[in-house]
């Protein structure tokens, strides 16, 4: 059975948890245990998703076990999601034309966006780890500033294939904001648009995370959220989550910050298309 292994940031969980707990073929999915996958383990379980949770050294173990596991249908039969038998027999149907993985998971901090260098060194690094146990990994990233640009480059001697966040044109996505709103043209017609307005683009991962972002060696909160130049704060909507404090939270960073609120409808399509590419191995465009 294959292994698809994802490096992801944090700041893009939720786009993850859309994917995953869409995705109804899962044999197992691993979570790597850090403190970065609290938040993200609650929002799979809020989706009736139950992950297995492992220390990076012990995943070979439980992938090799894999064939014992297979005596339950899914990951997520302890929750009794899949209880009814009308649903596991529509999904055993499914089964005979889709092909089944396993799914491993590391999520990595938001903190290494202080320092690019630090976060291509550690994305770098997770990768290579993982590409000993792994048939392909997709790395949940977009280029981050460039830094993470030459990443396909530089890694060209891994065995196993890396899949990227690609929009329509087969350009990997500069950001989370790319992501969210449909791509890299997506991006810059809203730049475009708000010419001459300073705009803080806000996903709820942003506008649940800009706290904790201040705390960093790079201060944004004293030395680029108040900037004057910055005068509106832009709520992306692209339906990943149903997050409750969305709309407060960026209502209390735009009170904080002096700015006004204007709403963008985002875009799940990339995330979900890039996610089906790498499930299945494949590289067909759009």
């Amino acid at each position: 059975m294959p292994v698809l292994s994802i490096v992801a940031c944090r700041m893009l969980e939720d786009e993850l948890v859309h994917v995953l707990s869409k995705d109804r073929e899962l044999q197992q999915l691993i979570v790597l245990e850090n403190r970065e996958s609290l938040g993200f383990l609650r929002k799979l379980r809020s989706r009736n998703c139950t992950p297995r949770t492992a220390f990076l050294d012990r995943v070979p173990m439980l992938l090799k076990s894999r064939s014992s596991l297979q005596s339950t249908p899914d990951f997520r039969a302890s929750t009794g999601f899949l209880s009814r038998f009308s649903l596991l027999k529509r999904l055993c149907r499914k089964r005979n034309h889709r092909e089944e993985v396993s799914v491993v998971v590391n999520m990595l901090s938001l903190d290494l966006h202080t320092d690019l260098e630090v976060l291509k060194a550690e994305v770098y690094r997770n990768i290579r780890e993982m590409a000993s146990f792994s048939d392909r990994i997709l790395v949940f990233y977009g280029t981050c500033g460039r830094a993470l640009g030459k990443l396909e480059e530089d890694l060209s001697d891994l065995k196993c294939p890396l899949f990227f966040l690609k929009d329509k044109n087969g350009e990997t996505i500069e950001d989370c904001i790319s992501l969210a709103l449909g791509g890299n043209e997506a991006y810059a017609r809203a730049m475009t648009e708000f010419r001459g307005m300073g705009t803080i683009y806000l996903t709820p991962m942003w506008a649940s995370s800009w706290k904790q972002l201040g705390n960093g060696s790079r201060d944004i909160n004293r030395h680029y959220l108040k900037n004057p130049i910055y005068c509106q704060a832009a709520k992306i909507d692209s339906g990943v989550i149903n997050d409750p404090d969305f709309h407060l939270n960026v209502k209390e960073f735009a009170c904080t910050f002096g700015m006004k609120v204007v709403s963008l409808k985002g875009s799940t399509e990339i995330t979900e298309q890039s996610y089906l590419n790498a499930r299945k191995g494949s590289t067909r465009e759009w």
